[in-house]
């Protein structure tokens, strides 16, 4: 059974097709992981508070430990965001245009988060593996930093891949609205 989403240009439920729904789950998976890394965060942030008041006992590192997770966490969030169109939009000026710009428009914005998501993903990658063969560790827990880098790579790579798929559908529908006259 297709899955639907609701077009926010139209307000029409559109369907998408296999590889849409395939990309959809990937995110929502990977977006489920993110929240997953953060409840764990807020047991941990709870477990060093109650530790640290009633038996001066704070779990160790808990600071680099909230900085290492919450940024691989967070990254798993932009693309389940942008394949539901759960982006900021600002369309003052673009609601009165014609429905075929609206979506051209979406196609370059869709672009751009790929372009975006893609240039994070590769630097950040980089950015591990150089951090990786210098062996950098965290002060605290002596933990190796680049795992952590390159837990966020993942995250940036499906935001790339959840943009080049909305600009592809957008641009097919400014394509097939452009016979419509709107």
């Amino acid at each position: 059974m297709a899955e639907t989403m609701v077009d926010d240009d139209s307000g029409v439920a559109v369907e998408m097709g296999r590889a849409g729904r395939a990309l959809l789950w990937v995110c929502k998976f990977a977006a489920a992981v993110g929240g997953l890394m953060f409840v764990v965060l807020v047991v941990v942030s709870v477990i060093s508070i109650v530790g640290r008041k009633l038996f001066s006992a704070p779990v160790p590192g808990d600071m680099e430990i909230m900085q290492l997770v919450a940024a691989a966490a967070a990254a798993n969030f932009f693309a389940y965001c942008h394949l539901i169109h759960g982006d900021l939009k600002v369309d003052l000026f673009t609601a009165a245009l014609p429905r075929r710009w609206i979506h051209l428009l979406e196609t370059l914005g869709s672009l751009a988060v790929a372009a975006f998501g893609a240039i994070l993903a590769w630097r950040i990658g980089a950015g591990a593996a150089s951090t990786m063969e210098s062996g950098e560790t965290s002060a605290i827990l002596a933990w190796p930093v680049g795992w952590f880098q390159a837990a966020m790579v993942p995250g940036f790579a499906l935001l790339a891949l959840s943009g080049l798929y909305l600009a592809g559908r957008n641009l097919s529908a400014c394509l097939s609205s452009q016979g419509e006259g709107k």
